[in-house]
């Protein structure tokens, strides 16, 4: 497992659907993930520490498991099937540890709540990260994919080619 941060939540431009970028947190690779527009929201609300009225479902959520005693150690984007990313919470619950599927959304939701370490499985990372050139920026990797991968992964190249790669730069300064 590679810990990673959550570098930004973009849009893009193609169809106006939300991504998540996940930054690997020791090196120049990232992970992007679409996710929905309410959960692109409950990641953004957090990360800027806005205080909301009433509670999103991740709050809920942070809160039952709160009540209940566990705690959240860790979340998890494990897999990469058919073009769908998948994750896991890992809970201690009475001094075990519990794993519970989840989408990635959700999971980062909650880990921004909690703050839960976010991790990605390295074979995720080969078929999906982006490792992005030192002095340029540019995309220096596509992933370890067969070919049929690499066609069900074709809207995340072209999400990728979309990005504003010198704001990538501007961030690693």
């Amino acid at each position: 497992m590679i810990e990673m941060i959550i570098d930004s939540i973009r849009v893009s431009l193609m169809n106006y659907q939300r991504v998540v970028i996940l930054k690997e947190k020791t090196a120049n690779r990232y992970l992007p993930i679409w996710i929905g527009p309410a959960e692109a929201d409950a990641i953004a609300v957090k990360l800027q520490n806005v205080e909301l009225a009433r509670p999103l479902t991740h709050d809920l959520l942070q809160s039952v498991i709160d009540t209940l005693g566990a705690s959240l150690n860790f979340v998890v984007v494990n897999e990469l099937q058919n073009d769908t990313f998948y994750a896991k919470l890992s809970l201690s619950v009475n001094g075990t540890e519990v794993e519970v599927d989840s989408r990635p959304s959700d999971a980062l939701a909650l880990a921004v709540r909690t703050g839960a370490p976010i991790y990605a499985e390295e074979s995720v990372l080969d078929k999906a990260g982006i490792t992005l050139e030192e002095g340029t920026g540019k995309p220096v990797s596509e992933g370890k994919v067969d070919e049929q991968e690499l066609k069900g992964l074709s809207a995340y190249k072209d999400f990728i080619n979309t990005l504003d790669l010198e704001d990538f730069r501007k961030r690693q300064s």
